[in-house]
C-alpha cells in the first residue's frame, strides 16, 4: 500500500533534482565569470539597487552546493546580484558538516550603455530571440 500511494513522489524529486543541477551548474558559470556579485555588503559601490526581491537561501552538506543553489534561486527571480551575503555551518556529532547560506537577492539600475545590465533571465531571452530572427532570416 504505501509504494501505491509514495510512486510518484520520488519521480518528482528525481525531476526537481535534475532542475536544480543544470540551475546550479548556470549559477556556477555566471557567478566564475563575474557576472553575477555575491557581496556581504549592502551596497555596491556603482550600482543603485532599484529593486529587493527578497531573502534567498539554500542549504546542503557540501559548501558549493549550498552557495550555487542559493545564486541559482536568485538568478531564476530575475535577480542581477546577491548583498548582505552571510553563511553558516553546523557540525552534527557524528562529524558531519551542514552548510547554510543567505543573502538578500536585488536588481539594479538599467544602464543602456552596459548591455550586462538586464538580468540574466532577461539576457537569454533576448538572445534567444534574436537567434530566431536569425534562423529566419537564413530561411529566406
Amino acid at each position: 500500500m504505501f509504494f501505491l500511494l509514495g510512486g510518484s513522489e520520488k519521480k518528482s524529486r528525481k525531476a526537481e533534482k535534475t532542475l536544480d543541477s543544470d540551475i546550479m551548474t548556470k549559477a556556477r558559470e555566471i557567478f566564475l565569470t563575474g557576472r553575477f556579485p555575491v557581496v556581504t555588503t549592502h551596497q555596491i559601490k556603482g550600482r543603485r539597487i532599484v529593486k529587493v526581491l527578497g531573502l534567498v537561501c539554500c542549504r546542503g552538506f557540501d559548501s558549493e552546493e549550498a552557495f550555487f543553489g542559493m545564486t541559482g534561486r536568485a538568478m531564476s527571480k530575475g535577480a542581477q546580484a546577491i548583498i548582505g551575503y552571510n553563511e553558516n555551518v553546523a557540525f552534527h556529532p557524528d562529524g558531519s558538516k551542514y552548510f547554510s547560506c543567505f543573502g538578500t537577492a536585488v536588481m539594479f539600475d538599467y544602464d543602456p550603455d552596459e548591455p550586462a545590465a538586464l538580468p540574466l533571465m532577461l539576457q537569454h531571452r533576448f538572445k534567444d530571440r534574436e537567434n530566431r530572427i536569425a534562423d529566419d532570416v537564413r530561411a529566406f
